[in-house]
């Protein structure tokens, strides 16, 4: 007995009519199959990275690196030099700038929109961990916050 994927006929030989039909086993159908989902996929993927999002008004996390660069020397940041931060905002825009440690809290720039107001201005805000150098020289972790709206 012979077990190919052809349909033999009981003496061996293959007939003409069996050999013209078109079959496809399930690995094929399953292979193509995982084949146009995974372009579909992809095309979503690529598609929703490119098109804009609902918050137009990413600017938090470019400001936020050019504002740690710009009040760090070393990665240490220093509270004094919060001054800086205006130099680094985006053109049209406002920004305020805090830094807390335990139990101290540095402010620069104008006072960010309450909760309320945000809900009716766009604000975007980032933060990040910094090491702050205080005063009597030592350095501690505090967090950097920035925010920025029209």
């Amino acid at each position: 007995m012979s077990f190919s994927s052809t349909r033999e006929s009981v003496d061996g030989n293959v007939s003409a009519n069996d050999s013209a039909r078109a079959q496809t086993t399930p690995i094929v159908a399953l292979v193509a199959l995982f084949a146009v989902c995974a372009g579909v996929s992809l095309y979503a993927t690529t598609l929703g990275g490119v098109t804009p999002s609902e918050n137009e008004n990413a600017l938090a996390g470019p400001t936020l690196d050019r504002v740690h660069d710009a009040v760090s020397d070393g990665g240490v940041l220093s509270p004094v030099a919060l001054t800086r931060a205006r130099e680094v905002a985006p053109d049209g825009y406002r920004v305020a700038v805090a830094v807390t440690t335990s139990g101290r809290r540095w402010t620069n720039g104008r006072q960010p929109p309450s909760e309320m107001a945000a809900k009716s201005i766009a604000v975007d805000s980032a933060q990040r961990p910094v090491s702050v150098a205080m005063g009597d020289g030592d350095v501690v972790w505090g967090r950097l916050r920035v925010w920025v709206w029209r």
